[in-house]
């Protein structure tokens, strides 16, 4: 009862005047919406009518393709941020400055550069798809369709014919969306730095527009470090990245220097780069830090042992982890401990392998990118990173047997069915700017 009349007010009247004891104002900052999951994203889909539950998921996958890359999922480090505390007592007001983390996330999705390049070059070419009601609408008229109440030849064609032109318009007059940012001058050639995203799709810092250089001079390029945005760096960010590749010192009578790549930080020895771990900041990355590294990266690439007199090695790729033997990569399954895995283990693995590609190829010409294979429905053409299924020829359908009486230029002739242009002029692209 005593502490639950700690709290309680005495008694009070209209209008009464309350002497001040002390008051206290703490600086606070406004929360952003919080970031979403697949979870959260899936129920505001259902909120804004877009999508069916069996949509939800391979819609998500999509977006977050490594070959799209529009989405990622993260998470992320929290921010350590200041902010103030004012106290008033006795007519004194004290000043306090304390900290607070701010930022931090597990697992939600974040919009990647591309993703965000793609999002405003569609708001801007493509507005009415992207609205949220068109979408919901698309969906009314399929469940219209499906009962019957709407003719879907009609449905399609009211869609098409304006979707279409709007295409081809774009097509023919449309910059390429690059995300193009100015963020000032480099301060040692007063010239332009500028981030955008490159042909491949990947985040620059680039110095010098093209009209600030001499002929024949090409501007210079960085990449950014993981975690850094196009949308939020800064000058003095980007001009750090400059300084990139750094030479820490030297190795058994080889540079060691630190870098940025398109796949990320690395520490170079001589011909041999090191992928810094997911984490580290490249610029705080030291000779003692990078010999660390070289080592761990020489004792995970040694020789688990040897398979037909040729080397058997181990590593982690894009793909998960792996094995490598006489040019012949060997995923690792997950069943089998890959810091464990047994030289018996590796035998098996490379034996199936071996003789799974022995069967995969019935013809294969690699100067020209094109391959006859066998697949699970029969034999077919694999051009570049297309499948082309294989046409009957003289009204038969094509067998393994068959396949290989198949010429180099009847197998073109067919990807070219598929593919018009294939070995000649690429088609029309939107004009690039700059």
């Amino acid at each position: 009862d005593d502490e639950e009349a700690k709290g309680m007010l005495p008694p009070l009247k209209v209008g009464q005047e309350l002497p001040l004891q002390e008051m206290t104002a703490t600086e606070r900052f406004t929360r952003p919406p919080a970031r979403y999951t697949e979870a959260s994203l899936v129920k505001k889909l259902e909120e804004l009518g877009i999508g069916r539950p069996s949509t939800y998921a391979p819609t998500i996958s999509k977006i977050m393709e490594d070959g799209r890359g529009y989405v990622v999922r993260e998470s992320r480090d929290g921010l350590e941020r200041p902010f103030r505390v004012l106290h008033l007592q006795d007519g004194q007001i004290s000043k306090q400055e304390q900290t607070e983390m701010t930022g931090a996330t597990k697992n939600r999705l974040f919009p990647t550069d591309m993703g965000m390049v793609v999002v405003d070059f569609l708001m801007e070419h493509f507005r009415d798809i992207m609205d949220y009601g068109f979408t919901a609408g698309i969906e009314k008229q399929f469940d219209d369709i499906a009962d019957g109440k709407e003719k879907w030849v009609e449905m399609l064609g009211d869609f098409y014919e304006p979707f279409h032109a709007t295409v081809e318009e774009t097509l023919e007059n449309a910059d390429r969306a690059t995300g193009e940012r100015i963020l000032g001058k480099d301060p040692e050639s007063g010239r332009t730095l500028l981030v955008r995203m490159s042909r491949l799709g990947k985040p620059v810092v680039q110095i010098g527009k093209p009209e600030e250089l001499e002929e024949g001079e090409k501007p210079k390029f960085a990449n950014l470090r993981p975690g850094q945005s196009i949308e939020t760096l800064e000058l003095n960010e980007a001009l750090e990245l400059f300084e990139l590749p750094k030479t820490l010192g030297e190795y058994e009578g080889q540079e060691v220097s630190v870098g940025l790549g398109r796949f990320g930080p690395y520490v170079r020895h001589g011909d041999t780069f090191i992928s810094i771990p997911r984490g580290e900041d490249v610029m705080e990355v030291d000779l003692d830090r990078a010999l660390e590294l070289i080592r761990e990266k020489r004792k995970a690439d040694a020789p688990i042992g040897t398979y037909k007199g040729q080397p058997i090695t181990k590593g982690k790729g894009r793909f998960g982890p792996f094995l490598k033997w006489n040019d012949l990569y060997v995923n690792i399954p997950r069943r089998i401990d890959f810091d464990a895995v047994t030289l018996e283990q590796a035998h098996e693995l490379i034996e199936a392998k071996v003789e799974k590609e022995a069967n995969r190829y019935i013809h294969r010409w690699e100067n020209e990118g094109i391959s006859v294979e066998n697949g699970r429905w029969g034999p077919y053409i694999r051009f570049k990173r297309k499948n082309i299924k294989i046409p009957k020829v003289n009204g038969e359908k094509v067998t393994s047997e068959t396949a290989t009486e198949l010429t180099l230029e009847q197998v073109k002739a067919m990807i070219e069915a598929e593919v018009p242009d294939a070995f000649g002029k690429k088609g029309k692209k939107m004009k690039d700017k700059g």
